[in-house]
């Protein structure tokens, strides 16, 4: 691999951390997906189909706001896509991300946490969205340990 990018969007914290542990594993550079307008407790109740996640989730077509712009996204070759699964796919936000570069010829590997769900129908949905990016097969990472970490790193 050549310049590699971990680039994460975490809710709640979790996502973070093993984002920063599989950037420091492989030796990659972090950015955070940030949405414009921060999400609150209430706008992340799954359990009320008013609250923003749920009303984001369920229109396929959402685009949350970014906050903030990676500027150099052309130097990178690989580009580690993390976020929590929410509803089976990865959050409306992450489909901002990806549409927001040209990821031609670049490698893309997703990986997730969950608090128990897999990544479902994540590839399926964030394929078509960057057309000539070479995608590699993704994990679930919740509770990842270092050695885990590197097992991923080492498959790769």
């Amino acid at each position: 691999m050549g310049k590699t990018l971990v680039a994460y969007f975490s809710a709640g914290g979790v996502t973070r951390a093993v984002a920063e542990r599989l950037a420091a594993a492989a030796g990659a550079d972090l950015f955070e997906i940030r949405p414009a307008v921060p999400y609150t407790a209430a706008d992340l109740d799954w359990t009320n189909k008013n609250s923003r996640s749920s009303v984001e989730m369920s229109n396929p077509g959402s685009r949350p706001e970014i906050a903030q712009r990676l500027e150099g996204m052309d130097d990178y070759d690989t580009v580690f896509v993390g976020f929590p699964i929410w509803w089976y796919v990865a959050p409306s936000i992450v489909c901002t991300f990806l549409e927001s570069y040209d990821f031609s010829g670049k490698t893309l590997i997703p990986f997730a946490t969950s608090g128990g769900s897999g990544l479902g129908k994540t590839l399926e949905q964030l394929k078509p969205l960057c057309p000539g990016a070479l995608w590699k097969e993704g994990r679930m990472l919740t509770g990842a340990s270092e050695q885990d970490i590197k097992n991923f790193l080492a498959a790769l």
